[in-house]
């Protein structure tokens, strides 16, 4: 009985391709039960890393429902700072309705000599800025640090360009678009002195002027890329600065020889060669 039981947990099994019309045999696999099951495990651990690496390391998993992008955090930050003055506005609402209430009840109101009233709600106005910049500031550092971190903020790793978050430097049209040999770089139409802002964190390398194409600003940022912005009539930064993705460095313009008109020439570099913008930005 043991005999048989061992030949049967031993026993080999044969999946052979047969040719419907000629009936020839063309592949045969033998196998066990213990391959059998060892050869699907492997093979749907292969797969799950497989999914693992395109969701961490690529840039489908910003199409994940309920993946927070770079806007969706930046407006998250601009609701909370909005919250957080509404609520301040409450609060001195509330304070107006009691002393009104008091005022119908026939109470004296509370008597507050009115320039020490208007001096402290300077200050108390002055106080609700700082801290809500104080707040701005923290929630800037941790979506900056998520952004550049990918997933997990505990591992370091530098993205590819398709897995940065890019924020667009103007809101307009693209009057002409990207080619790699003779226009290697986009044009943007807006109006003149609409603000320009910087795609990504970095630092300003270059902000001076050209005869060719003007007031003209240059940034270098993570990962081996750089942005630049020409035609600009008014520059808001210099060099050295360290600018935040969105944050205003230029006023749009028609400087330069070569400008036809109130526009930004806008140029994305990655690794030392120019990449086309409307790839990795929606403007």
């Amino acid at each position: 009985m043991s005999k048989s039981n061992k030949e049967h947990k031993t026993s080999n099994f044969r999946l052979a391709l047969i040719d419907n019309q000629s009936h020839k045999q063309l592949l045969t696999l033998h196998f066990t039960r213990t391959s059998f099951f060892v050869t699907i495990v492997s093979i749907l651990v292969m797969l799950c890393a497989a999914i693992y690496s395109i969701i961490a390391f690529t840039p489908v998993r910003t199409f994940i429902p309920g993946y927070p992008d770079a806007v969706s955090k930046r407006a998250a930050i601009q609701n909370a700072i909005t919250i957080d003055s509404l609520q301040t506005v409450i609060y001195k609402w509330g304070l107006y309705s009691e002393n009104l209430k008091r005022v119908m009840e026939g109470m004296d109101p509370v008597k507050i000599d009115s320039l020490i009233t208007a001096g402290m709600q300077e200050h108390e106005a002055a106080s609700d800025i700082k801290e809500i910049m104080k707040r701005d500031s923290l929630l800037r550092e941790h979506v900056k640090e998520e952004e550049q971190f990918g997933i997990s903020a505990r591992t370091k790793r530098n993205l590819p360009i398709e897995g940065m978050h890019f924020f667009s430097p103007l809101k307009g049209v693209v009057s002409q678009g990207y080619d790699p040999i003779i226009h290697p770089y986009i044009d943007i139409t807006a109006p003149e002195g609409s603000v320009v802002k910087a795609t990504l964190d970095g630092t300003v390398i270059h902000a001076g002027w050209s005869e060719d194409t003007g007031y003209t600003i240059q940034l270098q940022h993570e990962g081996d890329i750089i942005s630049i912005y020409r035609h600009n009539e008014k520059l808001l930064k210099k060099t050295g600065d360290k600018v935040t993705a969105g944050s205003p460095i230029a006023l749009v313009g028609n400087t330069g020889e070569i400008s036809t008109g109130a526009h930004l020439h806008f140029e994305l570099w990655h690794k030392g060669e120019a990449v086309n913008p409307t790839l990795y930005i929606n403007f």
